[in-house]
């Protein structure tokens, strides 16, 4: 167990410990009844390290679960567009550390108070206490649902907007079964179906169409290289011209001073 998801068991573990030490002062069987309450606990915050795959075209899971949709619905929180949602219903036996499903920066995140209807109901994605969020690169933007369930009623946030995340990174978790939903590009090819028992960070869902892939391929590039051949910068009085063909380039300074003074002296 994580340092950081251990934290969030710590009450309840506590609580259970107290409530042993008691029970073991009545009767042994109450005892050890605690005792495996405890080690439901602990078996229900455990936080497993995943094999991430490195294609920076695919798109993973955001949680353990059972696919229970996947439909193609209107995003207006974030999106404002249409986009296919791939529900994920995470029972009380799995792993509920929420991942990034992209590398990307963390460009929204809003709590949203609402019911705690059963996780597996439809209406749930609409009417349950939720939080929301979008992460973003060169690529494709993903929406990700953190919902609450008829036992889950708290949800955790540990990363903060304006985070550079990598896939696979944890960004919180929903305590005692919950619902969790992507938001995809319609073109995206989905890989998975209805039914389909996923692993947080490490099943792939989806693979961004090849139109997306090339766009951020071309993104990526430009950024890589800021000067393209033929541009200068000015930079302390310098100007700076880039050579792009050369390996070695040669940079031809010139001091803005110094040439005024000549251009004086010639007049």
């Amino acid at each position: 167990m994580r340092l950081q998801t251990f934290l969030e068991a710590r009450w309840i573990l506590a609580f259970f410990a107290v409530v042993a030490a008691v029970c073991w002062l009545i009767s042994g069987w109450l005892s050890v009844i605690c005792l495996l309450l405890i080690l439901f606990t602990l078996a229900f915050f455990r936080d497993p390290e995943r094999s991430v795959p490195a294609d920076p075209n695919v798109i993973v899971a955001a949680a353990d679960g059972t696919l229970t949709d996947i439909i193609e619905v209107d995003e207006n929180q974030v999106l404002k567009s249409g986009a296919r949602r791939v529900g994920i219903f995470l029972s009380i036996f799995d792993v509920h550390t929420n991942r990034a499903p992209i590398d990307g920066r963390v460009i929204y995140r809003e709590h949203q108070e609402g019911l705690c209807l059963d996780a597996r109901r439809p209406e749930c994605s609409e009417k349950n206490e939720s939080m929301t969020w979008a992460f973003e690169n060169a690529r494709v933007t993903i929406v990700v649902r953190q919902i609450t369930g008829a036992i889950a009623r708290r949800i955790v946030a540990w990363s903060e907007i304006g985070d550079e995340l990598k896939k696979g990174d944890r960004f919180g978790m929903i305590r005692f079964g919950s619902r969790t939903e992507l938001y995809l590009p319609l073109n995206a090819e989905v890989l998975v179906k209805v039914g389909d028992h996923v692993l947080g960070g490490s099943t792939i869902i989806a693979r961004l169409a090849e139109s997306v892939r090339k766009a951020g391929e071309r993104a990526s590039a430009e950024s890589a290289s800021p000067l393209r051949e033929g541009e200068r910068i000015e930079v302390r009085g310098f100007t700076t011209y880039s050579q792009q063909r050369n390996p070695h380039p040669t940079l031809s300074l010139e001091k803005r001073e110094a040439t005024e003074d000549a251009t004086g002296m010639r007049s």
